[in-house]
Protein backbone atom coordinates (compact mmCIF):
# COMPACT_ATOMS: atom_id res chain seq x y z
CA UNK A 1 0.00 0.00 0.00
CA UNK A 2 2.69 2.58 0.94
CA UNK A 3 4.52 2.10 -2.77
CA UNK A 4 0.88 2.17 -4.73
CA UNK A 5 0.11 5.53 -2.50
CA UNK A 6 3.71 6.74 -3.51
CA UNK A 7 2.97 6.17 -7.11
CA UNK A 8 0.08 7.83 -7.02
CA UNK A 9 1.39 11.05 -5.49
CA UNK A 10 4.37 10.77 -7.92
CA UNK A 11 1.88 10.70 -10.64
CA UNK A 12 -0.36 13.36 -9.50
CA UNK A 13 2.53 15.94 -8.42
CA UNK A 14 4.10 15.38 -12.49
CA UNK A 15 0.81 15.67 -14.19
CA UNK A 16 -0.89 18.88 -12.42
CA UNK A 17 1.55 21.24 -14.45
CA UNK A 18 0.07 22.97 -17.51
CA UNK A 19 0.97 20.98 -20.66
CA UNK A 20 -0.34 20.00 -24.21
CA UNK A 21 -1.96 17.00 -22.85
CA UNK A 22 -3.91 18.87 -20.02
CA UNK A 23 -4.60 21.63 -22.40
CA UNK A 24 -6.22 19.05 -25.05
CA UNK A 25 -8.41 17.44 -22.26
CA UNK A 26 -9.62 20.22 -21.06
CA UNK A 27 -10.71 22.04 -24.49
CA UNK A 28 -12.47 18.68 -25.39
CA UNK A 29 -14.41 18.75 -22.01
CA UNK A 30 -15.49 21.75 -22.92
CA UNK A 31 -16.73 21.19 -25.78
CA UNK A 32 -17.87 17.94 -24.57
CA UNK A 33 -16.69 16.06 -27.44
CA UNK A 34 -14.76 12.19 -27.57
CA UNK A 35 -14.51 13.15 -23.97
CA UNK A 36 -14.08 9.71 -23.20
CA UNK A 37 -11.86 8.64 -25.84
CA UNK A 38 -9.54 11.53 -24.90
CA UNK A 39 -9.58 10.99 -21.34
CA UNK A 40 -8.96 7.00 -21.89
CA UNK A 41 -5.89 7.40 -24.73
CA UNK A 42 -4.12 9.75 -22.06
CA UNK A 43 -4.33 7.25 -19.45
CA UNK A 44 -3.48 4.46 -21.14
CA UNK A 45 -0.41 6.08 -23.14
CA UNK A 46 0.77 7.00 -19.45
CA UNK A 47 0.21 3.75 -18.74
CA UNK A 48 2.24 2.33 -21.19
CA UNK A 49 4.98 4.63 -20.41
CA UNK A 50 5.19 4.06 -16.67
CA UNK A 51 5.62 0.12 -17.04
CA UNK A 52 8.33 0.35 -19.87
CA UNK A 53 9.50 2.97 -17.05
CA UNK A 54 9.35 0.74 -14.30
CA UNK A 55 10.84 -1.82 -16.34
CA UNK A 56 13.70 -0.30 -16.91
CA UNK A 57 13.25 1.67 -20.28
CA UNK A 58 15.07 4.33 -18.31
CA UNK A 59 17.97 3.17 -18.57
CA UNK A 60 17.64 2.56 -22.31
CA UNK A 61 16.38 6.15 -23.01
CA UNK A 62 19.46 7.49 -20.90
CA UNK A 63 22.01 5.75 -22.94
CA UNK A 64 20.80 6.72 -25.69
CA UNK A 65 20.69 10.28 -26.03
CA UNK A 66 20.55 10.36 -29.86
CA UNK A 67 16.85 9.08 -28.72
CA UNK A 68 15.55 12.13 -26.96
CA UNK A 69 17.27 14.13 -29.08
CA UNK A 70 15.49 13.11 -31.92
CA UNK A 71 12.06 13.54 -29.80
CA UNK A 72 13.49 17.35 -28.80
CA UNK A 73 13.74 18.45 -32.29
CA UNK A 74 10.28 16.63 -33.24
CA UNK A 75 8.47 17.58 -29.97
CA UNK A 76 9.63 22.01 -30.16
CA UNK A 77 9.08 21.20 -33.70
CA UNK A 78 5.01 20.09 -33.43
CA UNK A 79 4.57 21.96 -30.40
CA UNK A 80 5.60 25.28 -32.41
CA UNK A 81 3.14 25.00 -35.16
CA UNK A 82 0.15 23.87 -32.36
CA UNK A 83 1.05 27.08 -30.10
CA UNK A 84 0.47 28.95 -33.67
CA UNK A 85 -2.30 27.47 -34.39
CA UNK A 86 -3.65 28.21 -30.89
CA UNK A 87 -2.27 31.83 -31.16
CA UNK A 88 -4.15 32.23 -34.67
CA UNK A 89 -7.25 31.14 -33.00
CA UNK A 90 -6.53 33.45 -30.14
CA UNK A 91 -6.35 36.95 -32.91
CA UNK A 92 -9.52 36.16 -34.88
CA UNK A 93 -11.54 35.84 -31.70
CA UNK A 94 -13.18 33.33 -29.81
CA UNK A 95 -16.47 32.36 -30.76
CA UNK A 96 -18.72 31.30 -27.77
CA UNK A 97 -19.35 27.77 -26.66
CA UNK A 98 -19.93 25.80 -30.32
CA UNK A 99 -23.52 24.40 -30.35
CA UNK A 100 -23.94 21.89 -32.85
CA UNK A 101 -21.00 22.80 -34.86
CA UNK A 102 -19.13 20.87 -37.46
CA UNK A 103 -16.20 19.06 -35.08
CA UNK A 104 -13.62 17.18 -36.23
CA UNK A 105 -14.00 13.60 -35.98
CA UNK A 106 -12.67 10.85 -33.76
CA UNK A 107 -9.77 9.91 -35.90
CA UNK A 108 -7.94 13.08 -36.04
CA UNK A 109 -8.73 14.53 -32.60
CA UNK A 110 -7.06 10.55 -31.54
CA UNK A 111 -4.19 12.07 -34.39
CA UNK A 112 -3.58 15.21 -32.36
CA UNK A 113 -3.70 13.59 -29.04
CA UNK A 114 -1.39 10.78 -29.88
CA UNK A 115 0.93 13.62 -31.27
CA UNK A 116 0.46 15.74 -28.36
CA UNK A 117 1.68 12.76 -26.03
CA UNK A 118 4.26 10.98 -27.87
CA UNK A 119 6.06 13.60 -29.64
CA UNK A 120 6.44 15.37 -26.35
CA UNK A 121 9.66 14.42 -24.52
CA UNK A 122 8.25 16.14 -21.12
CA UNK A 123 5.99 13.17 -21.16
CA UNK A 124 8.82 10.11 -21.88
CA UNK A 125 11.31 12.31 -19.39
CA UNK A 126 8.30 12.66 -16.26
CA UNK A 127 6.59 9.04 -17.28
CA UNK A 128 9.83 7.06 -18.64
CA UNK A 129 12.71 8.58 -16.77
CA UNK A 130 11.30 10.11 -13.38
CA UNK A 131 9.03 7.83 -12.84
CA UNK A 132 10.96 4.82 -13.57
CA UNK A 133 13.83 5.76 -11.33
CA UNK A 134 11.47 6.09 -8.82
CA UNK A 135 10.28 3.36 -8.72
CA UNK A 136 13.43 1.15 -8.90
CA UNK A 137 13.54 2.52 -5.12
CA UNK A 138 10.68 0.46 -4.32
CA UNK A 139 10.72 -3.23 -3.16
CA UNK A 140 7.24 -2.81 -4.83
CA UNK A 141 7.72 -1.60 -8.27
CA UNK A 142 4.16 -3.39 -9.36
CA UNK A 143 2.57 -1.75 -6.62
CA UNK A 144 4.24 1.57 -7.28
CA UNK A 145 3.64 1.24 -10.91
CA UNK A 146 -0.10 0.52 -10.66
CA UNK A 147 -0.50 3.76 -8.05
CA UNK A 148 1.05 5.99 -10.50
CA UNK A 149 -1.27 4.23 -13.28
CA UNK A 150 -3.88 4.97 -11.13
CA UNK A 151 -2.93 8.30 -10.46
CA UNK A 152 -3.26 9.38 -14.25
CA UNK A 153 -6.75 7.85 -14.74
CA UNK A 154 -8.21 10.04 -12.07
CA UNK A 155 -6.12 12.93 -13.22
CA UNK A 156 -7.72 12.67 -16.90
CA UNK A 157 -11.06 11.37 -16.18
CA UNK A 158 -11.22 14.58 -13.80
CA UNK A 159 -10.16 16.91 -16.28
CA UNK A 160 -12.09 15.61 -18.90
CA UNK A 161 -15.79 15.40 -17.31
CA UNK A 162 -14.33 18.27 -15.09
CA UNK A 163 -14.14 20.56 -17.79
CA UNK A 164 -18.18 21.12 -17.83
CA UNK A 165 -18.33 22.61 -14.78
CA UNK A 166 -16.20 25.83 -16.25
CA UNK A 167 -19.09 25.99 -18.90
CA UNK A 168 -20.60 29.14 -18.41
CA UNK A 169 -17.38 30.88 -18.42
CA UNK A 170 -16.78 29.61 -21.54
CA UNK A 171 -20.27 30.24 -23.15
CA UNK A 172 -18.25 34.29 -23.34
CA UNK A 173 -16.23 34.57 -26.54
CA UNK A 174 -13.84 36.64 -24.74
CA UNK A 175 -13.53 33.47 -22.44
CA UNK A 176 -12.04 31.41 -25.75
CA UNK A 177 -9.52 33.72 -26.80
CA UNK A 178 -8.24 33.60 -23.23
CA UNK A 179 -8.12 30.39 -23.70
CA UNK A 180 -6.62 29.72 -26.70
CA UNK A 181 -3.87 33.01 -26.03
CA UNK A 182 -3.03 30.47 -22.76
CA UNK A 183 -2.35 27.34 -24.45
CA UNK A 184 -0.74 29.20 -27.50
CA UNK A 185 2.12 31.03 -24.85
CA UNK A 186 2.44 27.69 -22.61
CA UNK A 187 3.25 25.41 -26.16
CA UNK A 188 5.64 28.02 -27.88
CA UNK A 189 7.36 28.52 -23.93
CA UNK A 190 7.91 24.21 -23.95
CA UNK A 191 9.24 24.61 -27.16
CA UNK A 192 11.92 27.19 -26.55
CA UNK A 193 12.61 25.26 -23.21
CA UNK A 194 13.07 22.65 -25.55
CA UNK A 195 15.44 23.80 -28.17
CA UNK A 196 17.42 25.58 -25.65
CA UNK A 197 18.35 22.00 -23.76
CA UNK A 198 15.99 23.42 -20.64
Amino acid sequence: MQAYLAGLGTTLSLILAVGPQNAFVLRQGLLRRHVFATCAFCALSDALLIGAGVLGAGAIASRAPWFLDVMRWGGAAFLAAYGARAMRAAWRGGASMPQGAEAPGLGPTVAILAALTWLNPHVWLDTVVLIGSVAAGFGDRAGFALGAMSGSLLFFFALGYGARLLAPVFSRPAAWRVLDLGVGVVMWALACSLVLGR
